[in-house]
This record gives structure tokens, sequence and C-alpha cells, in this order.
């Protein structure tokens, strides 16, 4: 089983920034394809982008597009969230997962998703 770690999380100011990372220790990324989610508190989980294997696939949800970039970096098997322009209702525990891919597609439902991280929180306050 792929054991993903997430890190980069903190408290920011609104209008900050912060770059998440997920990394896997013992198995190379380079045939996953990766999503990051996120859950505030009292909220459902929500996917927030998408990576393909090869990293030339991505998707974003509508709330993060323009502000939040994921890439990949198979060398260093890490994918990264990096996320501008920061606003509080980006508060909350942000998951990467992963899902083992045989071509090159994008995934966008968590259900789909084998193997999840054990999130990293994520706080946009003044």
């Amino acid at each position: 089983q792929l054991q993903l770690v997430e890190s980069g999380g903190g408290l920011v100011q609104p209008g900050g920034s912060l770059r998440l990372s997920c990394t896997a220790s013992e198995f190379t990324l380079d045939w996953y394809a990766i999503g990051w989610f996120r859950q505030a508190p009292g909220k459902e989980r929500e996917g927030v982008s998408y990576i393909n294997n090869n990293g030339l696939s991505t998707n974003y949800a509508d709330s993060v597009k323009g502000r939040f970039t994921i890439s990949r970096d198979n060398a260093k098997n890490t994918v990264y969230l990096q996320m501008n322009t920061l606003k509080p209702e980006d508060t909350g525990v942000y998951f990467c997962a992963a899902k083992r891919t045989y071509g090159s597609k994008l995934y966008l439902y968590p259900e789909e998703y084998d193997d999840w991280g054990r999130g990293t929180q994520v706080t946009v306050s003044s």
C-alpha cells in the first residue's frame, strides 16, 4: 500500500501563500495520478486539484482556479500544490491521494483514489 505524506501546511494571513508537498516513501509516484482534496470543519471533503501521472494534464476546482497550481517532480517523488492569494475559505485539512494508472488519465472523484495521506492543516486567518 502506498503511504503518502503531506507537508507544508500552517497558519497564513489572507492574501498569503503556502506550498504543500505530497511524497511517497517506498514507491515511485511515476505511475500514479494524484489529487488534492480538502475538508473544512463541518463540511464535506471537496476536490481541489488533480494531476495525471506525467504532469501534462491538470484540473482545478472553480474556487481555486487562477490561485492554486499543481505540479509534480517525479525525480523527487513529490507532487506540489502552490497556493497563492489564500482566502479564509481555503482553511481546512488538505489531503493528497493517489491512483495507480496505466495510462495518462485524470481522476476527479475521491472514490476513484486508492491511497490517502493523513492530511496537513491549512489555516488562513488574520
